[in-house]
């Protein structure tokens, strides 16, 4: 749910010398700013919004980038807003006849979701925005979306469909930017029983900040959580809902690259049994979406691996596997102490990382002196007997 400062949408931004002007623009918007808008009936900041945006989409939104006479939301309204990535991931989850977006914004995971539906309703309270995604639907040549400019949350139950689609806002009017369900806007658990009586599905996209048990207290029906990385970076929290659904709920993790796409699951609250040892030949470290699961158990038994410890969360083996994450040559185990440390001292710099240790990356570059970089990784990490130590080691 975006908010923008206009109740409509300015057309003039759509004139070829405005739009020729926004995307030839190179120069930093703050010399724009002093200079001030060369058009009569579009002001400066409306200029400064469209090239910052466009240029925030040239990543984010690369098809937005290349397409013509699009017109973008001031690029703070972007932040929240679904990547191509992760909207044509999560449009895969589902498809059927309608489907409602009750919190449109900018019309991005709309657009993915018409190409699994056959009739979808955009709902965005401001009519400024609601205007803006409908005329861009109209430049991709997307002819089954419905846009309408009203509170989605309250529309939707006045009907039913097969879908219904939430990303709500996660910056409170009076709190700031916020994590936990209730303190969003709209608060999706004291209006899910109502969301759940006018949909077979309900999808919910949250905050990728959102711990996973805090959100199933908030939440009921939940048959699936999809955590969705983009180059082991985690994007989003997918809760997909289903009516009357009691069993617990299958976690997916999902880690999008430029070459694959690398998945693992498991379901919730079910064990596995792990075995421990000592650092031995090879280790690997969980990719982003599996860390934020919380499924090490799971993904230890599944690879047949040893966890070092059990809050250290990283896993070894004597032979090389392929695994969801980075894989690391064990060099040298180093116990932790000021005297033996005088071998780490042989590196000027090296790729730090801690683990379930009593120090920070920034507190041991400090103290021992070692800059980023290199081809040597050091893990500072406590051992299943619980002892300190920093494993050398060199990415395979």
């Amino acid at each position: 749910m975006l908010l923008l400062n206009s109740c409509t949408m300015n057309n003039q931004l759509l004139q070829s010398d405005v739009q020729d002007f926004i995307r030839s623009y190179e120069d930093e918007v703050s010399k724009l700013a002093f200079s001030g808008s060369p058009f009569k009936n579009v002001s400066t900041i409306e200029l400064i919004e469209q090239i910052e945006s466009l240029r925030k989409a040239k990543t984010k939104l690369p098809s937005w980038f290349a397409k013509q006479n699009i017109i973008f939301p001031p690029k703070r309204n972007l932040e929240q807003t679904s990547s191509e990535i992760t909207a044509e991931y999560k449009s895969s989850l589902l498809k059927g006849n309608t489907l409602a977006d009750i919190t449109g914004g900018f019309g991005i995971d709309s657009l993915y979701f018409a190409k699994r539906f056959e009739k979808v309703t955009h709902f965005e309270l401001n009519e400024a925005l609601s205007e803006m995604a409908s005329y861009n639907f109209k430049q991709f040549g997307i002819t089954n979306i419905r846009c309408l400019a009203k509170d989605g949350l309250n529309a939707v139950l006045s009907n039913s469909y097969h879908t219904i689609y939430a990303d709500p806002s996660r910056r409170h009017a009076s709190k700031g930017k916020v994590f936990f369900l209730n303190d969003c806007e709209p608060n999706i658990p004291s209006h899910l029983d109502d969301i759940l009586a006018h949909c077979d599905v309900f999808l919910l996209k949250t905050s990728p900040m959102l711990d996973i048990s805090a959100g199933l207290k908030e939440l009921k029906s939940v048959a699936e959580i999809h955590i969705v990385a983009v180059n082991n970076e985690v994007k989003e929290l997918l809760w997909l809902l289903k009516k009357n659904h009691t069993a617990p709920p299958h976690i997916k993790t999902i880690n999008i690259t430029p070459d694959t796409c690398i998945t693992f699951d498991f379901d919730w609250q079910t064990l596995s049994e792990v075995n421990f040892s000592a650092p031995s030949a090879y280790l690997y470290e969980p990719n982003a979406s599996i860390m934020k699961s919380g499924g090490m158990d799971h993904l230890a038994a599944a690879y047949s691996l040893h966890k070092i410890h059990e809050h250290t969360h990283l896993f070894t083996s004597n032979e090389f596997i392929s695994f969801p994450g980075r894989c690391f040559l064990i060099e040298e185990v180093v116990p932790y102490s000021k005297k033996n440390m005088r071998k780490i001292s042989r590196f000027e710099k090296a790729n730090i990382s801690t683990r379930n240790f009593l120090l920070s990356v920034a507190e041991l570059r400090k103290k021992w002196k070692i800059r980023d970089g290199g081809e040597e990784y050091l893990f500072f990490v406590t051992l299943n007997d619980n002892s300190k130590a920093v494993l050398v080691c060199k990415k395979t």
